[in-house]
């Protein structure tokens, strides 16, 4: 997938995501150009950097969900984080530099994913044997005596037809016993995020403190799962994974940072506006490019594809520090979400929440047919509402749709296939006490 044209990736965007055409094509432009990259001889390679992306709008308008879709569209390793978040160094909280330790772990997933692939035939190969031996232990000693010679044939009968029985699926609920390792975490560092840790101090706790082993009774059909992990676990080579995974994160990795507004500074010059500033002081050498040290090896920045995204009412991109703003090259501006948006929203895209709404019920042998006038009056309304109070974008289609169908939700158990058709004189009805509650909101603290 990582040779998709800007056109491709533009129109699989399009799958999940209603409008927003400048946003898509400008992240469409920078992942073409990370392949374009690839095919550069290596010393043109090195110096062609990433161009970094701002995405400028209200939220609820599709900026993390295009930077989420085009990780899983390319398959490249991404993360969302908050900039409010981090503070600067000496400040209580989380330094910067962990968001490229958490792209690494990220990356480290992903690469073990397909490696888990190619060992999978020898892996289930393996797990059925040891189910076998757990449904059939071998006994202590073989009665090896001349006149006995068939004991050693019948135990191997015996699991021949336990195998055979495994393989169609008739033990999945028979219980077996299984020994479970984890790791033991000692008493002085329950307290403390396993992150927060120095990175060299993990490393050296985990090797030498011992793993333990307990007994727990499962059925096949978990203990399989167990035993799957356990196996492939076995047969990857955790070196190559992780020097796979630092190339990935390198060359591929995708960091969204969102509510980078948050970290613009007021006019004071103390306090938390001097923590904000030191906040921005210590992303730039990392959006710059930067070599982070990980437990996994030392991790190049260079090549990290940025995407930033703010809602910027209160500041202005300008506001940033001028060394960051440069940094950000493409900006691209969501516009706010029209009526004829949220009509599309909820009902273009293949997760549409029509859509999903209908594949609940239907679970519940319930049928609900959404009229197009009654679309129509869903968009009104959440257009209305954001226009007049908060304006949470799509997010607000979340609170209605809930609203909406609560009773028909509550009661689907009990009215198995029963037929629902969602009206526009139904909508205004369950929702008009939604608006008067959002009205009354503003006055409440």
């Amino acid at each position: 997938m990582h040779d998709l044209t800007p056109r491709q990736i533009v129109s699989e965007l399009d799958r999940h995501i209603v409008g927003q055409h400048d946003a898509k094509r400008a992240v469409a432009v920078a992942i073409r150009n990370r392949w374009r990259r690839q095919q550069l001889q290596d010393e043109m390679r090195q110096e062609v950097a990433p161009k970094n992306i701002m995405m400028i709008g209200p939220t609820g308008v599709g900026k993390t969900e295009i930077a989420r879709r085009l990780a899983k569209l390319t398959g490249a390793p991404f993360i969302k984080v908050e900039a409010t978040k981090y503070t600067e160094v000496g400040y209580y909280g989380r330094d910067v530099e962990s968001m490229v330790r958490e792209l690494v772990e990220n990356a480290i997933g992903l690469v073990r994913e397909l490696e888990q692939k190619g060992v999978e035939a020898e892996a289930k190969r393996r797990v059925e044997q040891r189910l076998v031996e757990l449904l059939v232990p071998t006994p202590p000693v073989f009665d090896a005596s001349p006149d006995s010679p068939e004991s050693a044939e019948r135990f191997e009968r015996t699991r021949e037809k336990v195998r055979a029985m495994l393989a169609a699926g008739e033990l999945e609920q028979r219980r077996v016993e299984l020994s479970v390792e984890h790791k033991a975490v000692p008493m002085m560092f329950t307290g403390i995020g396993m992150e927060q840790m120095d990175f060299d101090l993990q490393g050296m706790f985990e090797k030498i403190i011992p793993k333990k082993t307990s007994s727990r009774e499962t059925t096949v059909a978990e203990a399989r799962a167990i035993l799957f992990e356990q196996e492939s676990d076995a047969l990857i080579n955790h070196e190559k994974v992780n020097a796979k995974a630092v190339e990935l994160a390198e060359n591929l990795g995708i960091i969204f940072i969102d509510e980078l507004d948050k970290i613009v500074a007021g006019e004071q010059t103390h306090g938390a506006d001097v923590s904000r500033q030191g906040v921005q002081r210590d992303l730039l050498p990392i959006v710059e490019g930067t070599t982070i040290q990980t437990r996994y090896g030392f991790v190049k920045t260079d090549h990290v594809l940025f995407i930033a995204a703010g809602a910027f009412h209160k500041a202005k991109p300008s506001d940033l520090m001028p060394e960051l703003q440069g940094r950000f090259p493409i900006r691209v501006e969501l516009k706010d979400l029209t009526k004829a948006d949220f009509v599309r929203i909820l009902t273009e895209p293949k997760g549409a929440l029509t859509k999903q709404y209908v594949a609940l019920l239907d679970t519940e042998k319930v049928e609900i047919v959404f009229r197009e006038e009654a679309v129509d009056s869903l968009a009104e309304f959440a257009h209305q509402v954001n226009q007049t109070t908060q304006n949470i974008g799509a997010r607000r289609l979340y609170t209605i749709m809930e609203r909406l169908l609560e009773d028909i939700s509550f009661d689907a158990p009990d009215t198995p296939g029963k037929r629902l058709e969602i009206t526009a004189d139904y909508v205004r009805q369950r929702l008009a006490e939604l608006a008067q509650d959002e009205d009354l909101s503003k006055f409440i603290l």
